[in-house]
């Protein structure tokens, strides 16, 4: 059984296949064709946290390829009221084909998959946020940037940046991380990805001096600095994170042909500026869009191989 959980858990061959498969359905969604690659089929979507992107290109996504989508928050679910993890995967799994969840714990998501019988995807964890790099890895390709990549990510060291790490591992280019003294990225996660890159030939540096990152960059990417669930933390985080917003002084440092990204919601003059995030809006929000495409490849690309078990 194949899940979603991670990047660490899928090879550059598997994830470039995937992407391959979202530019072939975005094409097709563009020319008006649906093609039912999951006629019929289920998916059961959890939200233990609120989302926007996630909802609305799972749901729309899933009945695009000639499935239903059931939205299950945490509210409404015996899982909200204390039934064990292994019970709601075994009962929801022997009725649904796939199955998304949005949570605050990798460890809870990895458990759930343990005893499910159909395929978990990893909607967004505190740890990961996959399929968010996978669009921004397809936004990437349709800029043309994939050779000679270099990106850099300023900001907070979340779950955004551990994912980058796992897919700058795993497809072998170049990642700079830039984050305030004390916001780094995990020790284990950042272990795990150098080892990956040992492999691969990826280079990847951390320092606390943005511009130090973002010197040469041909992808400039940023995230909130305040999470769902830090907001007691707001000001704070606004103090330690001086001098990190993403503007045009910043992105003049960057390569003449480098895009920004954003995974979105966007604070304007905090992590980045609102002259930079307008200059660079087209992108930001095709690659926003870029989920729904990259997503229902990764569904697709599930049931394949669930299929062939």
């Amino acid at each position: 059984m194949r899940h979603f959980l991670t990047l660490k858990d899928y090879s550059k061959e598997e994830i470039v296949e995937i992407i391959t498969l979202a530019i072939q359905i975005k094409k097709e969604t563009k020319e008006n064709i649906f093609k039912k690659y999951m006629p019929n089929k289920t998916l059961g979507m959890i939200f233990a946290k609120s989302s926007t992107r996630t909802r609305v290109s799972f749901e729309t996504g899933i009945y695009q390829l000639g499935g239903i989508g059931l939205f299950l928050s945490s509210n409404d679910i015996q899982l909200g009221r204390g039934e064990p993890i292994s019970d709601t995967s075994r009962v929801i799994s022997r009725m649904v084909d796939m199955i998304m969840i949005r949570n605050d714990s990798q460890e809870e998501l990895e458990e759930f998959a343990s005893y499910s019988k159909v395929p978990v995807i990893n909607g967004l964890t505190d740890k990961y946020h996959p399929v968010q790099l996978m669009a921004d890895y397809l936004t990437i390709i349709e800029h043309d940037l994939q050779n000679n990549l270099r990106v850099a990510y300023v900001g907070d060291g979340n779950n955004m940046t551990h994912s980058w790490l796992m897919l700058a591992a795993q497809m072998g280019f170049e990642l700079r991380i830039a984050t305030p003294k004390g916001y780094e990225v995990d020790k284990d996660i950042y272990f795990e990805a150098m080892q990956i890159a040992k492999k691969t030939g990826a280079i990847i540096t951390t320092t606390d001096d943005p511009k130090e990152a973002i010197e040469g960059a041909t992808v400039v990417t940023t995230d909130t600095w305040v999470s769902m669930g830090q907001e007691d933390e707001k000001e704070k985080r606004i103090k330690d994170f001086k001098g990190f917003m993403v503007d045009e002084a910043m992105m003049s440092l960057a390569d003449p042909k480098a895009i920004f990204l954003h995974c979105l919601p966007a604070y304007r003059e905090y992590e980045v500026s609102t002259e930079t995030f307008e200059k660079h809006s087209e992108v930001v929000f095709s690659e926003a869009e870029n989920r729904l495409h990259a997503q229902k490849a990764i569904m697709v690309w599930l049931d394949k191989k669930r299929d062939e078990k």
